[in-house]
């Protein structure tokens, strides 16, 4: 069984050193490249024209290591929704969450018109118990105005000591005068996946993926099978709704889990030498039990790719509304004591060759939720191609958003209760079980 891809140099992030420049190999003549030299060199002189004239001329003045700081990250930022820069403090406080332990309130967020915009709150965290929800917008941070503030800066203030209160500002859909709230910030500790019995059957829930997920993952079926006797258990449900995503050795990992052989995912960049592809290995983790894979439209980036995985293979039955549609990749690229980038360098594909990028999976049977009576129209996504600046569909055919919301009490989870009745054979569907012989035919080696 293959447990974690090992990643040298640099991290590999999918939903959150030294760089090299590489261009496309272009057939150039000496006076073309002369030309596009002495551009590139006209415009980093109109940039020095621009700072130098800032630190002379502005009314006070300014903090030359934040202008320059600004200037990056306004070049990256202007090229996706997903790039930026992470100052040093940013890329220290990125590790940390990556190894699944951090200080805040426990919000994944993005930012979208210049405010602060819930991607989902993580269970169990003081965002989550404070009645944060997705789709949320914060608009205030303990009364300073979110809006001209970049989305790193407007992390940091609601990051601080434990225990320490922080008060915000939310802007709901459907409700009348914006929401106050108040938090006490606490050390975020990411328990990434949990399980439980229902009955005969095993249901896991990955809430993201860091560095903990596989194992967390191995554990939850090995403490399944102890309390279910083998000739008992009917399967497992997978549920990845709400996961916004995490690192690409995991969400590899965790699809392992349940393949024998074939590709998981491809990665490929702008070079055609730059295209990886990542197999599995033998072992299936469940001895090949039914598998019931959960998604909604929160569902996005590595969740993406195990549900991609699985569903083209016809190991799993993919349940529930399309998910968010992020198919890039982002590499952290740290640049010594001066922090890190994070730069988009990859689509991924699904087994089939599919990029679901400003797409989504779609899932094989979809169920919506009974809604709320106050959140009836407003417990939908947009997705990621609603991102102002997202990186475009390549077929140019872009899927928007869909339902996001999962019932706090289980009885009322529509999604989950089919796929119980599924697995247990009270309810048929013609997805369920998948074909196999349907997944060798759809499986290709993309070009």
């Amino acid at each position: 069984m293959m447990r974690r891809l090992s990643l040298v140099g640099v991290g590999v992030l999918i939903g959150i050193g030294t760089a090299v420049i590489a261009t496309e190999p272009r057939l150039l003549g000496p006076m073309s490249a002369n030309a596009a030299v002495n551009d590139i060199y006209r415009q980093l002189n109109l940039f020095g024209d621009v700072f130098e004239r800032i630190r002379a001329d502005y009314v006070e003045s300014p903090d030359d290591a934040k202008l320059i700081e600004s200037a990056i990250n306004g070049m990256l930022t202007s090229l996706d929704p997903h790039s930026s820069y992470l100052p040093p403090k940013d890329f220290r406080d990125m590790q940390v969450q990556t190894r699944g332990e951090f200080g805040g309130l426990g919000i994944e967020v993005t930012m979208e018109d210049g405010l602060v915009k819930v991607v989902t709150p993580i269970d169990d965290t003081p965002a989550q118990k404070a009645g944060v929800m997705t789709n949320d917008f914060i608009t205030h941070i303990d009364g300073e105005q979110v809006q001209g503030l970049t989305l790193n800066e407007a992390v940091e203030k609601m990051r601080g000591p434990v225990n320490t209160e922080i008060k915000l500002t939310i802007r709901r859909e459907g409700a009348e005068e914006p929401v106050e709230m108040t938090l006490n910030r606490a050390v975020i500790r990411i328990k990434s996946v949990r399980s439980r019995v229902e009955g005969d059957v095993g249901y896991v829930r990955i809430s993201q993926f860091n560095e903990q997920t596989f194992e967390g993952l191995k554990a939850a079926v090995e403490e399944i099978e102890k309390e279910v006797p083998a000739d008992k258990l009917k399967g497992f449900v997978i549920d990845l709704r709400n996961n916004p995503g995490g690192l690409l050795d995991q969400a590899i990992s965790v699809s392992d889990a349940f393949l024998d052989r074939g590709e998981i995912v491809s990665t490929r960049g702008r070079q055609a030498d730059e295209t990886q592809r990542f197999n599995a290995r033998d072992g299936d983790l469940t001895d090949g039990k039914p598998v019931i894979i959960l998604v909604n439209g929160g569902s996005a980036s590595a969740s993406e790719i195990v549900a991609g995985a699985l569903q083209d293979h016809r190991r799993a039955t993919v349940l529930g509304t399309r998910s968010f549609g992020k198919g890039s990749v982002q590499t952290i690229i740290p640049l010594g004591a001066n922090g890190a980038i994070r730069l988009t360098t990859a689509r991924y594909y699904t087994p089939a060759g599919r990029s679901i990028q400003a797409k989504g999976i779609d899932p094989d049977i979809e169920i919506l939720q009974d809604l709320p009576e106050e959140l009836k129209g407003k417990a939908e996504t947009k997705g990621e191609a609603s991102l102002r600046g997202h990186l475009e569909s390549q077929d140019g055919q872009e899927g928007g958003g869909s339902q996001a919301y999962v019932p706090p009490d289980a009885k009322d989870d529509k999604q989950l209760n089919y796929a119980l009745d599924l697995l247990r054979g009270i309810q048929i569907n013609q997805a369920f079980p998948p074909s196999a012989d349907k997944a060798a035919a759809e499986v290709v080696v993309p070009n």
